[in-house]
């Protein structure tokens, strides 16, 4: 291990686990299971308490449905345990594209390269009556 990374893991809460989190994990966690991206699960011994730590950057939308309904107390079984099969309309995740180039601009932003016209304005302007 450099000391860059090293000094990542003492000194950052956004890029895996901390010192103390590691400690915290050490001490009070159970390993319930990992996801695919590599995120791992754990539980409290007495079972009061979940948490995540994340393989790399810690983004909480990286948490799979079947994962997040047990996280999120929705369910007390983890998908280790019982068969999950994510829905149709599910889609694997995809990194928040805000401040990149592929960044979603809405029709009419003034920031899309083509602004696209919007057929009606959204709103009249309002004028006093003449009398």
């Amino acid at each position: 291990m450099s000391l860059k990374d090293v000094f990542i893991q003492i000194f950052t809460w956004w890029n895996g686990a901390t010192v103390g989190t590691r400690f915290f994990t050490w001490r009070k966690g159970v390993r319930v299971g990992e996801d695919d991206q590599g995120n791992v699960y754990y539980q409290s011994y007495d079972g009061k308490h979940r948490w995540v730590i994340y393989n790399g950057y810690a983004e909480a939308s990286r948490i799979p449905p079947g994962w997040h309904g047990w996280i999120h107390w929705r369910t007390d079984t983890p998908p280790t345990e019982a068969e999950y099969e994510p829905h149709p309309w599910e889609k694997p995740h995809m990194p928040n594209p805000t401040g990149t180039d592929q960044a979603i601009f809405p029709p009419g932003s003034l920031y899309r390269k083509k602004p696209v016209p919007m057929a009606r304005p959204a709103h009249e302007a309002w004028r006093p009556d003449d009398g």
